[in-house]
């Protein structure tokens, strides 16, 4: 299986409020044992300012923008972020970004932190970490996903691709 991890950067303007970002991507092959194939980057200018509880706003359009230019295929979209606000369908990032798809993958959402309508059902817990990371999923069984988030290449909490999509589009910015 070959999956895509997602990340987005954001840069304030110093002159005006214009805000640019930078999406970086990794395509891979194996949870266990990972292995990069490509890394991806994309400027996005003109980004939506932050509106709170409408996150996917400014987000989806810089995700979109890194996917809709790769021409190499992948089965799985893993991003940073909720899928899924509550255990019901209430619609996060990766569930807009799902319905966007033109050609629709299943998506995984790693969220590093709590949202207050997730119950303890999404957390995965790694390494010697006190803290859990929070796993939702759409066109993937939830099960089958916290499983592969628990069993990502990394010894610490943050697995080691969504780490190595972070430091690319850090890099970049």
């Amino acid at each position: 299986m070959i999956y895509l991890i997602l990340d987005v950067h954001y840069k304030e303007g110093q002159e005006t409020d214009a805000v640019t970002a930078t999406v970086a991507g990794i395509r891979f092959e194996g949870i266990k044992q990972s292995r990069i194939l490509n890394e991806y980057t994309v400027e996005v200018n003109d980004v939506a300012p932050y509106e709170s509880g409408q996150f996917y706003k400014r987000e989806m359009p810089c995700l979109l923008a890194l996917i809709n230019q790769i021409k190499e295929s992948f089965d799985v979209i893993i991003i940073d972020g909720y899928v899924f606000l509550d255990s019901v369908g209430k619609a996060g990032l990766g569930k807009y970004l799902y319905d966007h798809l033109a050609n629709t993958k299943p998506i995984i959402g790693i969220a590093k932190n709590h949202f207050y309508d997730i119950t303890e059902d999404y957390a995965v817990w790694r390494g010697i970490s006190k803290r859990p990371l929070y796993v939702t999923s759409i066109g993937i069984n939830i099960t089958t996903a916290k499983k592969m988030v628990s069993e990502m290449e990394g010894e610490h909490r943050i697995p080691k691709m969504v780490a190595d999509v972070d430091k690319l589009g850090r890099v970049i910015s």
